[in-house]
């Protein structure tokens, strides 16, 4: 598999509604960052499903290498 691309050096502030689903892009290649566009259509990687439980903001990767997919997890600092 290849690496994804580095679509921000900082993540995404998203306000989130409970009840609703966030499809996020793990390739980097959506023009519509954090979330799936199509644009990985052809390669090994797939968009990774949210579903918001509560709303409020949630902060989604955007450097793409995060452990905590969808989610930051301070990866883009490394």
């Amino acid at each position: 598999m290849s690496d994804p691309k580095r679509a921000s050096d900082t993540p995404y502030a998203v306000d989130v509604e409970s009840g609703e689903s966030y499809y996020w892009c793990s390739c980097g290649q959506s023009q519509n960052q954090p979330f799936c566009d199509g644009s990985h259509k052809g390669s090994d990687f797939t968009p990774v499903k949210f579903e918001a439980t509560e709303s409020k903001t949630e902060y989604f990767c955007g450097c793409k290498v995060t452990g905590n997919q969808p989610l930051c997890d301070g990866s883009h600092k490394q």
